[in-house]
């Protein structure tokens, strides 16, 4: 009888790691994917699903002559879990690909969830694993402060620095539509965005 394969950790459950989870399950190798949250929140998220999207709901542009709409179109062909799931939740974006965030979030986290190869550790990972373990590290930005001191010393590098910023989301109701406009992105497809001059 053989051996039990070993699973591969990944460590963060961002737009990365969702993807690198879902692509080593999917090629039959087991999983165990860690997330901080809900244990842990970190200061851009508002929720505990994975791949949520804190900075923009828009992968860019859709058309493949685009460096993003390539990248896209590289992505479909590939088997992307994460940009069939943007397809499937997209909204209209113009000229974009750009998505229901809450739809888009909680479809990745249950298609995982639901993965008969991937174990969910609802956990703070707080160092890296030992040598002998086979990790993604997949965290980003958003790098819990233990784990970045971690890394630091593995690496022997002061000057890796982990920060984001979030984009404002505001109740769509709240916009005065008297100084507000509509219009397309790029002038390419429908009026989809709302515009908001604001002075300094």
């Amino acid at each position: 009888m053989a051996a039990e394969q070993a699973a591969v950790v990944v460590i963060g459950a961002g737009l990365a790691g969702t993807e690198a989870a879902w692509q080593i399950a999917s090629a039959g190798v087991p999983v165990r994917l860690l997330e901080m949250r809900p244990v842990r929140q970190s200061p851009a998220h508002h929720s505990s699903e994975f791949a949520e999207l804190v900075c923009s709901n828009s992968f860019g542009a859709l058309s493949s002559d685009r460096a993003a709409g390539l990248l896209q179109e590289e992505l479909r062909r590939l088997g992307s879990l994460v940009i069939r799931t943007a397809d499937q939740h997209a909204v209209p974006a113009g000229g974009a690909l750009a998505v229901d965030r809450g739809r888009y979030s909680a479809a990745l986290t249950a298609a995982l969830e639901q993965h008969p190869l991937v174990t969910v550790e609802r956990r703070e990972a707080t160092a890296l694993p030992t040598p002998d373990q086979l990790c993604v590290l997949a965290t980003g930005p958003l790098t819990s402060e233990p784990l970045a001191d971690d890394l630091r010393a593995f690496t022997g590098r002061a000057d890796c620095h982990f920060f984001d910023a979030a984009s404002p989301i505001v109740d769509g109701e709240s916009i005065d539509l008297t100084v507000a406009f509509r219009a397309s992105r790029y002038d390419k497809g429908d009026a989809d965005y709302i515009n908001c001059p604001m002075d300094k």
